[in-house]
């Protein structure tokens, strides 16, 4: 994706050396690697955001370069199974499980088993493995150890890491991930670890993880960029002091890796006699901080992505998702950034002020690429994100304003069928809904044709609502690669909201 129609990233060279790093690491460690794969290997949305030019699948085409070394072991939580949303997707994290494995299959990528940890015979865990079994999907089991991961004790015992079930690979490299954080990918690393040094298999660790990017500067805007997304997790990027200490280089990393290191060494040094790292910096293999092509696109964009968060988070605590303490941390990134709010996004100010003209009501504003701002209105057919696009599609194919792209006629129909067939509140058309009629329009008339083949140009565009979108339009305007802020407000004050 780009950044109003700019490039900062990458992308080829990203999946050429970043595929080098990880074989001379296989290398390093006998032939064997664990690689603890954090952040998504599909639709990472957010890197693509703050890195123009790097394409949310660009970690899944890198890791197809190494597709005949590598095999796959997804990880859940049993606490986790039925209960966990994945709220980018609105599907649980068994779900997702079973949506990533078919995902990697059918890009040629391996998936060797799933792991269920912290298993202590939930009723959901038994029957998602049931299910795993059922589809022919190899399964293993890691339970809770108590006072993990600082009873080291307890760890290397009987009731420990010995309990689990070891996980048969058959592929050089390993890439250990999951469907969202605390899944429990560290530990079925390290206890995989245990496992094949116990058997006299020569096996290493290290972790894929974007962000922060190491090489820049610690309040670079990409790396702030980070601390936005993360902010309900209370990261916080941090100099790596150990790296520092071990090589006299400043380094970024963040504050649970940092914290966590001294007992991950003793853990190393306990499987191999030795640590073969000196900081966390050393155990990552992150290469996208040299594939970076212009930093001034990059810190814009890392703005931007603050600034988007922020909204996003006035929202959620509108809708009692988040605490005020979410919000206080981004309005402090946004002081660090320097950000101006009220010049910061164009597109909020060009949608306010349409809704003031219009006595009020909804509006919407779309940033195109090229810097142009286009506008729509609620009216009586259309809600106002529909009304934008389609007047954005008109900009973009040169159409005047006053072309008519979809006629009332197929309009009002399709309102009446929601209101008075599927029930709904409103016979305002989603974007969608809009998309899906121009289509039909285009098949007899010129006008809508050109609109529909534009459509492309709307990547890398900028949008603001004056109310919070409902779900279907969020989720059609990010297909179509148009970020989005909303106001932290409702259209129509309702108690329940689907």
């Amino acid at each position: 994706m780009k950044y109003m129609g700019k490039t900062g990233f990458d992308c080829d060279k990203y999946a050429r050396i970043q595929s080098e790093k990880i074989a001379e690491r296989i290398d390093r460690f006998g032939g064997k690697l664990y690689l603890e794969f954090g952040g998504k290997l599909f639709d990472d949305y957010h890197a693509s955001r703050v890195l123009p030019g790097f394409e949310p699948d660009s970690k899944m085409k890198m890791l197809l370069s190494l597709a005949d070394k590598a095999e796959i072991v997804l990880v859940i939580s049993a606490d986790d199974v039925e209960t966990k949303i994945r709220r980018d997707l609105g599907i649980t994290y068994d779900a997702d499980v079973l949506r990533l494995i078919d995902s990697f299959t059918s890009v040629g990528l391996y998936v060797g088993s799933v792991v269920i940890t912290r298993f202590a015979g939930q009723p959901g865990a038994v029957k998602f493995r049931s299910r795993l079994s059922e589809a022919g999907i190899a399964s293993y089991l890691h339970y809770p150890i108590e006072g993990y991961p600082y009873d080291l004790g307890m760890i290397f015992s009987a009731d420990g890491f010995e309990k689990n079930d070891y996980i048969e690979t058959k592929r050089p490299l390993v890439v250990v991930t999951a469907p969202g954080p605390g899944s429990g990918k560290l530990a079925t690393c390290l206890s995989q670890l245990w496992h094949e040094n116990k058997r006299g298999i020569k096996a290493g660790y290290a972790k894929f993880e974007t962000f922060p990017i190491w090489n820049l500067p610690l309040k670079h805007p990409v790396n702030l960029a980070y601390e936005a997304a993360t902010a309900d997790l209370s990261d916080v990027n941090m100099i790596d002091p150990y790296h520092l200490e071990a090589y006299g280089e400043t380094t970024v990393n963040y504050n649970r890796d940092v914290e966590a290191f001294p007992v991950l060494n003793t853990m190393f040094e306990r499987i191999y006699g030795e640590s073969p790292y000196k900081s966390p910096t050393d155990m990552g293999v992150n290469m996208a901080g040299y594939c970076i092509s212009d930093d001034a696109v990059c810190r814009e964009a890392g703005n931007q992505e603050i600034v988007r968060r922020w909204y996003a988070a006035q929202c959620d605590s509108h809708s009692g998702i988040r605490n005020a303490g979410v919000i206080t941390k981004l309005s402090a990134l946004i002081t660090q950034a320097g950000i101006d709010l009220e010049t910061a996004r164009p597109c909020v100010k060009a949608a306010l002020d349409k809704s003031e003209a219009t006595g009020g009501r909804p509006a919407f504003c779309i940033e195109l690429p090229d810097g142009r701002l286009v506008c729509g209105k609620t009216s009586p057919l259309l809600g106002s994100a529909s009304a934008a696009l389609l007047n954005s599609l008109k900009t973009l194919a040169g159409i005047p304003d006053e072309v008519t792209l979809i006629s009332p006629d197929v309009l009002e129909p399709i309102g009446r069928l929601k209101t008075e067939i599927l029930g709904h509140s409103s016979p305002l058309l989603h974007t969608q809904e809009v998309l899906i009629a121009l289509t039909l329009s285009a098949s007899r008339d010129a006008n809508a044709a050109k609109a529909l083949d534009a459509i492309g140009g709307l990547e890398g565009s900028e949008a603001h609502s004056t109310v919070i979108l409902a779900s279907q339009d969020s989720s059609t305007l990010r297909n179509l690669g148009i970020n989005l802020t909303c106001e932290a407000k409702h259209e129509r004050k309702k108690l329940f909201r689907a």
